[in-house]
């Protein structure tokens, strides 16, 4: 019966004491000084051209096709457009 209170009062103290411990991790901090400021893209294409959703100046899925950057939503949009650009761009 002893061995049960002890196991059980040990194993209390172990995980309150490891949900106490927070994880000291230092973020690195943006130097406000730097020039390197992303300025948003503008598409050839108002519209993804596959799922047809609205462009925003932030999305990351983009290609360039003959000197046009076009933005997608995703990167399966992206793939779509790669293989038959010319199909998409007619629209």
């Amino acid at each position: 019966m002893k061995s049960k209170f002890f196991l059980t009062a040990f194993l209390s103290v172990s995980l309150i004491a490891c949900a106490q411990e927070t994880p000291k991790v230092k973020h690195k901090t943006k130097n406000k000084s730097s020039k390197s400021v992303s300025k948003p893209v503008k598409f050839a294409n108002a519209i993804d051209p596959i799922c047809e959703m609205k462009t925003e100046p932030d999305m990351k899925h983009t290609f360039e096709y003959k000197n046009k950057t076009y933005g997608f939503c995703s990167a399966y949009c992206k793939d779509e457009f790669k293989k038959n650009p010319e199909k998409y761009v007619q629209k």
